[in-house]
């Protein structure tokens, strides 16, 4: 599942210390590994490589430099959200036709930006942002690739923040809109509708509602194809689960047998756009204990990362193993007892962990696993606090890939009235 583990009673990413990363980088530091992202990848590329899939990962789990160059030199395409995620995907080295562009609210900008660089294929939520781009491409006297993302009405088993496939969500267009569009494609001249998107949500730990999602799918291209309509894309989207507690996630494998038969009813070629699945077990947060803090009523747990740092756990309530770096033998300095592992932001939602036994003194390391997806990607300066550093495991060596915040990142774009 990944790369991180004890040897002697010493966390260890990959072969380095994980004690080693926190004296050069200090904490809180997120610390991947660069053997644990590649593995991922190659095992969804391997499951599904009947299909010859283009797989984009998706940029917004997260969206660190190296990383993305380290897919993108594995095979890899990029599915981005944003104009600033195009502006990553360039500077990762992605081609152009190796990027798909998802987000239910394109700037103009963004548009003509993407069209600019002629992406593989727009992700399109919408009748109206169909027109928008249709317009964009005929005063840029281009014809605007694209997707007609389909939503389902499909309720996965997972958080309903990340639930994207239900009609009550933001996301996509119902089955007969998007029928409708296929056959009347001469409304947008400047559009080469190429197939249908699909994603209906993240950390799906269950086949099932990826088989509905499909089945749905051939009912709908059967159906545009028999018109006449020539499709050539069929974008799945991703979703994948992964271990944080007792979650049984289905693996590569286990998903591409569960969905193959109706995709080679589809027939299309296929896109994936993996986020968590590639990169949510290949990181790590690395936190010092600052203080055990016993009350009456519970322990406290206080560390140098607080929800700025890592938002999962107040957002979602999500839970990630936490552990100390160093099994020690020694005693504690006090007896174990539940605690919660609360950070230094002033919210009471502040929190990485709650009712945790863990043996460990102040000053101890502790590392909160599970952190390579969602963790740096949805960090904020709340409380005025510099964003962690991150660093990198690779080929042996470890290597900073983003610098520690100093205080001055914190007001470098503010100014004061004069």
């Amino acid at each position: 599942m990944h790369s991180f583990t004890y040897r002697q009673q010493h966390l260890h990413c990959e072969d380095i210390p994980v004690r080693t990363a926190a004296e050069r980088f200090g904490t809180p530091l997120y610390l991947y590994s660069a053997e644990t992202l590649r593995d991922h990848y190659r095992k969804l590329h391997a499951a599904f490589r009947d299909f010859d899939p283009l797989i984009c990962y998706s940029v917004k789990a997260n969206s660190n430099l190296a990383i993305l160059n380290l897919l993108v030199r594995e095979g890899a395409g990029l599915d981005i959200v944003s104009g600033g995620e195009l502006f990553r995907a360039k500077k990762a080295g992605c081609p152009a036709e190796k990027i798909v562009y998802a987000s239910v609210g394109k700037t103009e900008e963004e548009i003509r930006d993407a069209l600019e660089y002629r992406i593989h294929m727009f992700n399109v939520e919408s009748i109206p942002e169909l027109r928008r781009i249709n317009e964009i491409a005929g005063e840029a006297g281009k014809r605007a690739p694209a997707a007609l993302r389909f939503n389902p009405d499909i309720q996965p088993d997972t958080h309903a923040y990340i639930t994207t496939g239900k009609k009550e969500t933001k996301f996509g267009m119902d089955i007969e809109t998007v029928r409708h569009t296929l056959l009347n494609q001469g409304e947008f001249p400047h559009v080469d509708f190429r197939g249908i998107h699909v994603h209906i949500g993240s950390q799906i730990t269950d086949a099932l509602p990826f088989q509905r999602t499909l089945q749905k799918v051939l009912e709908l291209t059967e159906h545009v194809q028999s018109k006449g309509i020539a499709l050539s894309a069929l974008n799945i989207g991703g979703g994948l689960g992964i271990v944080y507690e007792n979650e049984q996630p289905q693996t590569a494998d286990d998903f591409a047998q569960a969905v193959a038969p109706v995709l080679r009813k589809i027939n299309l070629p296929l896109i994936l756009e993996p986020g968590r699945f590639i990169a949510g077990n290949a990181g790590i947060l690395l936190t010092k204990v600052l203080y055990v803090k016993d009350t009456p009523a519970k322990r406290f747990l206080v560390v140098d990362a607080g929800m700025n740092d890592m938002l999962r756990p107040s957002l979602y309530r999500a839970y990630h193993e936490i552990l100390p770096v160093e099994q020690k033998k020694s005693e504690p300095c006090q007896p174990p007892r539940p605690a919660d592992v609360v950070g230094p932001i002033c919210e009471s939602g502040d929190f990485l962990g709650k009712n945790r036994t863990l043996t460990v003194n102040e000053g101890d390391l502790m590392a909160v696993f599970g952190a390579g997806a969602y963790g740096f990607s949805m960090s904020s300066n709340y409380n005025s606090r510099r964003r962690p550093a991150e660093a990198l495991v690779h080929e042996g060596k470890i290597s900073l890939i983003r610098k520690r915040e100093s205080e001055d990142d914190l007001i470098r774009h503010e100014q004061m009235v004069p």
